[in-house]
């Protein structure tokens, strides 16, 4: 049965009345905090019709009522408002992240802004290996046998190897195989490297060949073989701001969800292009996070992707808030890498 025009006003109202209040709503609060132009009985049978279709339900401990998933679900997909930043947190949020000095210090002061602007658990993915390009290789000599390679990534992360030389190596020699290194690799992306590496050794000069094998297996561990994924998460307290049924009453199933890397990158590392993605209570795959809701988005310099953030609470979430910041921070970021 489709809902008519006033219902959905009404499931919109007891949305926005119980994540304000976190208090389960009742008819006449209803018509006392919103323009519906009817009656509590009127207001009364259109609830009895959400109650009745799965987008309300009845805590045992009240008189009021409270949205479902499903409730939630329809309130983001048709309902909710988009609510802007306004210009003060704008300039707030990119005084904020333009202080940083390097990669780390952009990604823990977005994880902190994204906590303290949504009021949630944030979540930020470091930006991705596997999605990078190599903008920059570099050698330092240590001695006449050692050397240090250097890669930074299109991303500003950088990766720092230790080459053992199989002979003394000259000055000059060094230099060649910096130039014929970054000739090769620069603007490559990570996982297409292998065979332009492979081809490296068979294209280089007889007399820097034993070293350019040494340095390429070493270079393969550093563009390809360690593509450890790192995130930074803040907020955790913020779980305990809600009301007791906030988690379905138990914190614990988030608390060892947020301890699982693994299930973190499920949660915000998968992300296609600059899409949003907004996951609440059943919808999401991880058992102990059924009684959460998820926002979260891809972020990167431009089109490319190199990583995921979001944020992580309650159902009762202030969703048009939360996408509205999330979706900003996710932009900013980006435009602070690409001007790196």
């Amino acid at each position: 049965m489709g809902l008519d025009d006033r219902k959905l006003a009404v499931l919109r109202a007891i949305v926005e009345d119980y994540v304000a209040t976190q208090e389960p709503v009742g008819s006449r609060a209803l018509v006392e905090r919103h323009q519906l132009g009817v009656s509590p009985a009127t207001v009364r049978n259109d609830m009895a019709v959400l109650e009745e279709e799965g987008y309300i339900r009845q805590p045992h401990t009240s008189a009021g009522r409270v949205p479902t998933d499903r409730g939630y679900r329809l309130f983001v997909d048709r309902l909710s408002r988009v609510k802007p930043l306004s210009p003060a947190e704008r300039r707030a949020i990119e005084r904020f992240l333009a202080g940083a000095v390097d990669l780390d210090d952009v990604v823990h002061r977005t994880v902190r802004l994204l906590a303290q602007l949504t009021r949630q658990v944030a979540v930020v993915q470091y930006p991705s290996l596997a999605r990078s390009r190599v903008r920059h290789l570099e050698l330092v000599p240590i001695s006449t046998t050692r050397l240090t390679l250097v890669m930074i990534a299109d991303t500003g992360r950088v990766e720092q190897r230790l080459v053992e030389l199989p002979a003394p190596l000259l000055a000059d020699a060094v230099i060649d195989l910096r130039r014929l290194a970054n000739e090769k690799l620069v603007g490559v992306r990570l996982s297409d490297t292998p065979p332009l590496v492979q081809a490296l050794i068979d294209e280089s000069p007889p007399h820097l060949r034993p070293a350019m094998t040494t340095l390429s297996t070493v270079l393969l561990e550093t563009l390809v073989e360690r593509h450890e994924e790192r995130l930074a998460l803040a907020g955790t307290a913020n779980l305990t701001r809600g009301g007791l049924l906030d988690f379905q009453g138990s914190l614990r199933p988030v608390l060892e969800a947020l301890e699982e890397e693994v299930v973190l990158l499920k949660l915000i590392g998968e992300v296609e292009a600059s899409t949003l993605r907004v996951r609440i209570g059943d919808e999401n795959e991880i058992d102990n996070l059924r009684a959460a809701s998820v926002v979260s988005t891809g972020y990167g310099p431009g089109a490319t992707i190199v990583g995921g953030m979001g944020v992580l609470g309650p159902t009762r979430m202030d969703y048009p808030g939360t996408i509205a910041t999330v979706r900003a921070v996710a932009r900013y970021v980006g435009e602070l890498l690409a001007q790196n």
